[in-house]
């Protein structure tokens, strides 16, 4: 159930379909060309990246990345349609290796033919790299033309073979006035809005664009629902408290397609930073039932190791960075297992977030101006001309000094004395404070044995 179309409705007259009314009305008003694909001017448009090979009837494979509801699987479809090639489609979810070699042979077969086959695979993300390297001989010798469609940004989720062979598109979500053009197709093109004869309040329509954040089948879904609640009370007028109430009952219940899944991933956060394995394991159930990528929620966990356990317990970067890479192997079902240990593990762990807090303030200072010169003792000096000017003058090796640390200043001398980093005093980061306390006790005491040397004429 992707996306639509874009030109005004009466120029392109796009026919009412007679047939398969029950389906949703997003399925319904999947545009039928190319000129009828709204928004990815940047890629389809007039002046879009692929223009110059649809003119010649060519294709290469790529990979769409992009939120959900932006036109990822119609454009594919679209493409292939353009081109005269055949449509194959997997998903990555449900396909393993054996479904990838079945549809390779059968655009091989296509090939011999004389036809071209293109190969979408929606959620290519999802693909492990045992799944991913079966693509790449029929990617690389032309047996396929692949489409890839990601939520995910593919440097991270695509190897690295089968992303030099393809070409990554970027779509954008869809603005305002986009989604308006959608709406008011259906409302003019639709037979079933059409024979209800359904009229759209202002204020709801305002609101209706704004609620669908971009989302052109999430903005179809809400019109969908509230045609179908406006039908339930006897109405034809689609007015805002109606909307709202259509709303509220959509986003009461967890959906990565329409509330982007902040709620429940933002529980899940919260109580993993709350120290609450309960609370936080529910969470994470939440999300593994509704179908999030288990790749998405280990990412997760590598920041919440980092910002909110850090210094506390090291350990829990490696575990959660261990988590993510077997996440990747192993996929689903079994995922839920690794996902489970990394989130009770890391809940449970103490907490600091002072590394978090260190690097945000040291780049509020460098953002406000404040990036004075390298000092000189902490230049590298690899010419004599550099020496000659004082680089590296003064620069003290730690490893020489006693207790492997010496009194030079690391800072700018406009910042010196300053604090970004203030460890706390739970779990490993309290030694890492003791030390830090030592360490300082010991440079004030060499500074003042400098300074009493220096007032006695250099000898101490």
């Amino acid at each position: 159930m992707d996306l639509f179309g874009h030109d005004d409705t009466a120029k392109n007259n796009l026919p009412a379909q007679s047939d398969g009314l029950d389906r949703p009305l997003a399925e319904r008003m999947r545009p039928r060309t190319l000129e009828q694909f709204v928004g990815q001017e940047h890629i389809v448009g007039p002046d879009g990246a692929l223009r110059p090979l649809l003119e010649k009837g060519r294709l290469h494979s790529m990979l769409f990345w992009g939120d959900p509801g932006v036109g990822k699987t119609t454009l594919a479809r679209l493409l292939a349609d353009r081109v005269e090639a055949d449509f194959l489609q997997l998903s990555a979810v449900t396909s393993g290796v054996g479904e990838v070699r079945k549809v390779i042979e059968r655009g091989r077969q296509a090939l011999r033919a004389g036809r071209k086959t293109v190969l979408f695979i929606d959620e290519i993300h999802r693909f492990n790299k045992a799944q991913q390297d079966a693509l790449l001989h029929a990617v690389e010798d032309g047996t396929v033309i692949l489409i890839g469609a990601t939520t995910e940004n593919p440097s991270f989720e695509v190897i690295a073979p089968l992303l030099s062979r393809c070409r990554v598109y970027k779509f954008e979500t869809l603005g305002r006035e986009q989604l308006d053009i959608l709406i008011e197709r259906a409302l003019k093109n639709d037979p079933v809005l059409q024979k209800a004869g359904f009229v759209l309040n202002p204020e709801a329509r305002e609101a209706m664009l704004e609620l669908a954040l971009g989302d052109g089948r999430e903005v179809m879904n809400l019109l969908e629902r509230s045609v179908e609640r406006a039908q339930h009370e006897n109405r034809t007028t689609i007015e805002l408290p109606l909307l709202e109430r259509v709303a509220s009952q959509a986003l009461s219940r967890y959906d990565k397609t329409v509330d982007r899944h902040y709620d429940t991933i933002s529980a899940f956060i919260k109580t993993v930073r709350n120290s609450d394995p309960d609370g936080a394991v529910y969470w994470l159930a939440r999300m593994l039932s509704a179908g999030e990528d288990p790749l998405f929620i280990a990412r997760r966990l590598i920041i919440l190791a980092s910002e909110d356990v850090g210094n506390a317990n090291p350990n829990a970067l490696l575990l959660a960075n261990t988590c993510f890479d077997a996440v990747h192997k192993i996929g689903m079902p079994e995922a839920r297992i690794l996902l489970s240990q990394a989130t009770t593990y890391i809940a449970a762990s103490a907490k600091s977030n002072a590394a978090y807090k260190a690097i945000n303030e040291a780049m509020d200072e460098v953002n406000k101006g404040k990036q004075y010169p390298v000092p000189l003792h902490l230049r590298n000096a690899p010419t004599s001309l550099m020496k000659a000017h004082g680089y590296s003058e003064g620069y003290l090796y730690s490893h020489d000094q006693e207790g492997a640390v010496s009194d030079m200043p690391g800072l700018p001398e406009e910042l010196e004395g300053t604090r970004y980093y203030r460890p706390t005093r739970y779990g490993a980061e309290a030694k890492i404070a003791e030390r830090l306390e030592t360490l300082e006790r010991m440079k004030r005491e060499r500074r003042t044995e400098q300074h009493e040397g220096d007032d006695n004429g250099g000898v101490s």
